[in-house]
């Protein structure tokens, strides 16, 4: 073979290679062409199975709701049937053996007692039973409130039973303190007259029904006392002696009320320079108009020498201090009072019987 030919044969040998390997590396491009193709038409369709999970676990929760929903539905409207069974059944035994609600009503509200200090009030309410067998009063709620401010509130427990085809009334008692009051609302003056009303409701077990509240209310007026202004205008003599004098003290009582007051007695005792000089309970009957004055003579005896020096002040028509103290009984719109009277430090003179000038001097 000729160098030519052997040149030939090696070029050729190498043109083989070349595309033997140009082939190879097609064929390899192909093959990864085609695994990227599979890569990614395996991730979508992971991706369809797992969106198609998803969805199917969207269908499973919205099926079960749906399936809570409708046992939630059954459930409900069993119940709904059973209380209508035991209501309709409740219904005709009430019907058949006469069983029904309560009645009640407030028959009074009074003031039971009253002073300068507190009022006690007795609310009645009257409770029918119309059942019968006893019902069980369980307990009493109650409040008392002026232009709808509560003044006082309370609970009464176990108030006992209410016969069958029978009645009761009960009695709740109920304190009221004026310095609460007071101190609570500052525009309730003393000696005004406020408006109240009694808030009460009553718990009651009934057969069959079951347990009941029934609200009840009672209005009226409550007076908030202010205690009466008492001076000494004058002290006149009728007998006047180193050893026993006899006069009358003039008293001028001020009612600072806004009601009037009745008096009936009053109880006392003068002081003249801190010597006690008279003491004593003076029945009468008198009116004492709202915010309104009234006179009342009352006597004493003393014996001027006790007096000393002061005594000639005195008698010379000079001023001379007093003191007074005591208790009045009146009657009121709204019962029976007993209001102290007080006064110290006063000064006054002393007069004849026939002197008709009664200055007063404080």
């Amino acid at each position: 073979m000729s160098s030519s030919e052997a040149e030939m044969e090696h070029q050729k040998e190498k043109t083989e290679e070349k595309g033997k390997k140009e082939k190879e590396g097609l064929i390899g491009k192909v093959k990864d062409l085609i695994h990227d193709i599979g890569e990614k038409r395996e991730a979508r369709h992971e991706r369809k199975e797992e969106q198609k999970e998803i969805e199917e676990e969207k269908d499973n929760e919205k099926n079960e709701k749906e399936k809570r929903t409708d046992k939630e539905g059954e459930r409900e409207g069993i119940i709904g049937k059973v209380k209508v069974f035991f209501h309709d059944i409740g219904e005709k035994i009430e019907g058949a053996i006469g069983f029904g609600k309560p009645e009640a009503d407030v028959t009074g509200a009074h003031i039971r007692h009253i002073s300068l200090h507190k009022a006690k009030l007795d609310v009645d309410v009257k409770i029918t039973n119309p059942n019968p067998i006893p019902i069980p009063l369980v307990d009493i709620d109650y409040s008392i409130e002026t232009d709808g401010r509560k003044l006082v509130s309370g609970l009464v427990p176990d108030k006992g039973t209410i016969h069958a085809h029978g009645f009761e009334t009960i009695n709740i008692p109920i304190v009221l303190i004026y310095d609460d009051i007071k101190s609570t609302y500052h525009d309730i003056k003393p000696g005004s007259i406020i408006p109240y009303k009694v808030r009460v409701a009553l718990l009651v077990d009934v057969p069959i029904i079951g347990r009941i509240t029934i609200p009840l209310e009672k209005i009226g007026e409550i007076p908030i006392p202010y205690k009466p202004d008492v001076d000494v205008e004058t002290i006149k003599f009728q007998k006047f002696s180193f050893e026993e004098t006899i006069a009358d003290v003039h008293l001028k009582l001020e009612n600072k009320n806004d009601f009037d007051l009745a008096l009936n007695a009053l109880d006392y005792e003068v002081w003249l320079t801190n010597v006690s000089v008279g003491s004593g309970q003076l029945t009468e009957t008198r009116k004492i108009e709202k915010q309104g004055v009234s006179k009342i003579i009352i006597p004493i005896s003393f014996k001027p020498k006790e007096f000393g020096s002061a005594m000639w002040e005195m008698i010379r028509g000079r001023g001379i201090g007093y003191s007074i103290k005591g208790n009045i009984d009146v009657d009121t719109p709204f019962g029976n009072m007993k209001l102290p009277i007080n006064k110290e430090g006063g000064t006054t003179k002393l007069k004849k019987q026939d002197d008709e000038h009664d200055d007063v001097e404080e």
